[in-house]
């Protein structure tokens, strides 16, 4: 059986709810088909899960493209603070460029 990957990860999902790599994953494919969906999902990660990090950054993005700039810059702060806090310089450097790339237009 050839299941498509939202098909594979509602079943990892189904498996374990809290699976949070699944949610990230789900709500990834989402954005691309389905932004309502993904939105819910990365409120969802963002509410239970908001120390996983990857999220804010997609987050802010989603946000960003559809114009919801304030919330967008919101989502960086939040992920560059949490960036700080766990020493992951990588992912805080990104957001910090994202987060200033916007804040200058």
């Amino acid at each position: 059986m050839n299941l498509t990957r939202i098909e594979q990860l509602l079943k990892f999902l189904e498996e374990d709810p809290n699976d949070v790599f699944s949610l990230y994953a789900l709500a990834l494919e989402y954005k691309k088909s389905n932004p309502a969906a993904a939105g819910k999902l990365f409120n969802q990660l963002l509410t239970h899960h908001p120390e996983y990090l990857p999220t804010y950054y997609q987050a802010a993005m989603m946000m960003e493209e559809s114009g919801n700039t304030i919330e967008a810059l919101q989502l960086y702060q939040q992920g560059i603070e949490l960036a700080r806090k766990m020493n992951d310089t990588a992912t805080l450097k990104e957001l910090q460029a994202a987060y200033n790339l916007l804040a200058d237009d």
